[in-house]
């Protein structure tokens, strides 16, 4: 059973083939959103272009952003006139549009907690600076000649989160999904607020399903 409110706007989620992907499709379905779910390498651009997204969300991935299939060419094509979020993989792939490097990390972390340090602006506004976030990742984003504003980083020292200085793209290395990262439903809350949801409210979830799963 679908059960959707009155007021539909898109959210177009590009999956990476990863298993948190619908764990952030969750925290969505919490607003009022018609969700729809493409694999990376499963959907065209002029069929994307056809769905008018108000939104679109990039997931993470088990791999680095040449696998990522359409994230790279969307996030070129949609990031002047639509908010996007790219999490994880989907940063990474922001960084690679935008002349970055995706490099290995340090350390790999995964299912670890740390304390990042961010601008307070954009996503990050109204939440508090340090705030502990669940990495999974062993490869990170290194910018040389930024053209995208580095807003937030991790106590070791990797870049924790991306924004474009002028359009509604912005990107995260950790996952908010998960129950390890504080203020994750705040940072979402935030993300809507770029578009034609100025002031989204969590809703009690009453249904099966609220959005469409477009994978064969």
């Amino acid at each position: 059973m679908i059960v959707r409110d009155c007021i539909q706007h898109k959210l177009v989620v590009i999956d990476n083939y990863d298993s948190f992907t619908f764990n952030l499709v969750q925290m969505f379905m919490q607003y009022s959103l018609n969700i729809e779910v493409f694999r990376s390498d499963q959907i065209r651009l002029p069929e994307i272009e056809a769905l008018h997204p108000d939104y679109i969300l990039i997931s993470p991935g088990p791999k680095n952003p040449a696998f990522a299939g359409i994230s790279m060419p969307l996030i070129q094509s949609f990031f002047q006139h639509t908010p996007i979020l790219g999490v994880c993989l989907g940063m990474q792939c922001m960084g690679e549009v935008f002349g970055g490097k995706t490099v290995r990390a340090p350390l790999p972390i995964h299912g670890k907690t740390s304390k990042i340090m961010h601008c307070s602006r954009y996503i990050f506004q109204g939440i508090p600076s340090p705030f502990s976030v669940a990495r999974y990742h062993s490869l990170m984003t290194r910018l040389d000649n930024p053209v995208l504003e580095i807003t937030a980083t991790s106590d070791d020292g990797v870049i924790m989160g991306l924004s474009h200085p002028e359009y509604p793209l912005h990107g995260v290395q950790f996952h908010p999904e998960s129950f390890l990262t504080e203020h994750g439903f705040t940072l979402i809350e935030n993300f809507l607020k770029l578009g034609p949801m100025t002031d989204p409210k969590r809703k009690l979830i009453i249904h099966h399903e609220s959005f469409s799963k477009n994978q064969h």
